[in-house]
């Protein structure tokens, strides 16, 4: 039996002429040769990328990039040569002091590094080689400090949380709220997960005001929806946090300012902006460790220590022709319906006649709590009955609501603009073709449906599974089959604007000519 090594005096063990200690003292002499002329706060900025020297940290447009010690090493030094020729001998004894090493180890880092800056054979944006001589950096490149972060009065660690107003009241959230709240100090980490105008802004804030107590005050919330770039969202969190940015905001920089604080934050309408939230919510997770995050988007951001909770629609009636009012109000969405009519100034009582014509609106919406309040306005100008019949042949999600709101939140048309403007041209051209179902369908049937030259049913079986990630539509997994459904309200807006631009490139007559083939898919399957 092998005896277990001797660890005593094991800084007087030598391999191949070294001693342990050399070895493990090896890779910090290569940093402090490579950093030569190199300022431990100096950042070096040369097209998309920053290289921060002091953190060894290369970022793509605030994105760390994946690249090995030696190719680091390798672009300190040739970063910090901008401009100048360096020898194959200079890099190699940049990067490898003390140790001998051949050509062909240089040439793999090399091709690492090229690779992770984007040059390829056809051009050499950022490093050249020089045959014969050696490499040079030809990109411009500009020298300065790290951005640093200020406390400024106001900031979220003072004594003011930085959250939008709670509202008066809240129909049907409070399991949800109470879920959310006990998922954020249990996980640290919560997205709300579903369809645009559900409810899960108004979630989040319910949710940020009942645990200000816990955090101190220390609540942040970021409203990134009118964010029309990514790159803008470190330095926007930074602003909000009531920090003074010194130059371009930076992820690194942010996370080092949090990284010993305890602190909510919620990043609302993240699904445009979903790469850069993303990373940063999963950088934070993990070298924040007092930091917790809420967040809400119609997708979850799919990084490691999300949870995520698909806030369900608001329950309305089953379809029951005996309704009675009573039983009615006993449903959340139709709560809202009653209260948001009050709220527009109808003085209305809902009759044992209404409450089934009611209860067909409220599922006709979906349970949505935005598309609710629109319609629920509108009573007062047309009554029930004919309120109830717009919704089957007039582009009432077009009805806008409160002058206040965010754009997209004024119409639920805005609030799907929203949704469908970010949709590959795929997944939207797959979504027009499932338009023709009128209730739910197999993914067989979708196959059929959606396939043709252009479209594979394999494509189709992506962009299906992609749609209902996106809250476009729905999934009901609880049958020996799983079964598929575009939300009414998301029907309605894609057929509205088929008709207006005359249809998806000639498909309508080919969807007519298979829904003739296959009745029982498109209408009940």
């Amino acid at each position: 039996m092998a005896s277990e090594p001797d660890c005593k005096g094991i800084e007087g063990n030598r391999i191949g002429g070294r001693t342990i200690a050399d070895f493990r003292n090896r890779e910090l002499r290569a940093q402090m040769t490579c950093a030569e002329n190199v300022h431990a706060e100096d950042t070096f900025r040369f097209g998309p990328f920053v290289l921060r020297a002091a953190e060894r940290l290369l970022e793509k447009a605030g994105v760390p990039v994946h690249l090995g010690g030696r190719a680091l090493d390798i672009l300190v030094v040739l970063v910090n040569r901008a401009g100048q020729t360096v020898s194959k001998d200079d890099l190699l004894k940049q990067a490898w002091p003390d140790v001998t090493i051949d050509e062909g180890s240089l040439r793999f880092h090399m091709v690492a590094l090229r690779k992770a800056l984007g040059d390829d054979l056809r051009g050499n944006r950022f490093v050249k080689t020089l045959r014969g001589q050696g490499y040079c950096f030809v990109a411009p490149v500009s020298r300065g400090r790290v951005p640093g972060f200020k406390v400024v009065e106001g900031s979220v660690f003072g004594k003011a949380s930085k959250l939008p107003a709670r509202l008066m009241r809240m129909v049907g959230r409070d399991g949800a709220i109470q879920e959310v709240s006990a998922g954020l100090a249990t996980d640290r980490f919560v997205s709300i997960i579903g369809a645009g105008g559900i409810g899960k802004t108004a979630v989040a804030v319910s949710v940020g005001h009942r645990m200000l107590s816990e955090f101190d005050g220390a609540v942040s919330f970021f409203n990134l929806g009118p964010l029309n770039d990514r790159l803008l969202v470190p330095g926007a969190v930074a602003s909000d946090l009531g920090l003074h940015v010194e130059a371009n905001g930076s992820i690194a920089g942010l996370i080092n300012f949090v990284r010993d604080k305890r602190i909510l934050l919620i990043f609302d309408n993240c699904e445009h902006v979903i790469d850069t939230v993303a990373t940063l919510a999963e950088r934070i997770f993990q070298e924040a460790p007092q930091v917790h995050i809420l967040a809400t988007s119609r997708e979850a951001l799919r990084v490691e220590g999300e949870h995520v909770l698909r806030l369900p629609p608001l329950e309305a009636p089953p379809d029951d022709s005996g309704l009675t009012a009573a039983q009615a109000l006993g449903y959340p969405a139709v709560q809202l319906f009653v209260e948001r009519m009050a709220a527009s100034g109808q003085r209305y009582e809902m009759s044992d006649l209404d409450a089934p014509i009611v209860g067909r609106i409220c599922r006709r919406l979906d349970g949505l709590a935005l598309a609710i309040e629109l319609v629920a306005s509108r009573v007062s100008a047309y009554g029930i009955r004919e309120t109830a019949s717009f919704l089957d042949d007039r582009p009432w999600f077009l009805w806008m609501g409160r002058r206040t709101a965010l754009l997209r939140h004024q119409s639920l048309g805005a609030t799907l603009d929203w949704s469908y403007d970010l949709l590959p041209v795929l997944e939207r051209a797959v979504l027009h073709r499932l338009s023709v179902f009128m209730g739910e369908f197999t993914l067989q049937a979708a196959e059929s449906v959606a396939a043709d030259d252009g479209i594979d049913g394999k494509q189709v079986v992506v962009a299906v599974a992609n749609l209902v990630a996106k809250s476009l539509a729905a999934a009901d997994t609880s049958g020996a089959m799983t079964r598929y459904r575009l939300l009414d309200t998301t029907r309605a807006y894609v057929l509205a604007r088929l008709a207006r631009s005359g249809g998806d490139g000639g498909s309508s007559h080919c969807h007519a000519f298979r829904r003739a083939e296959v009745p029982e898919r498109t209408d009940a399957a």
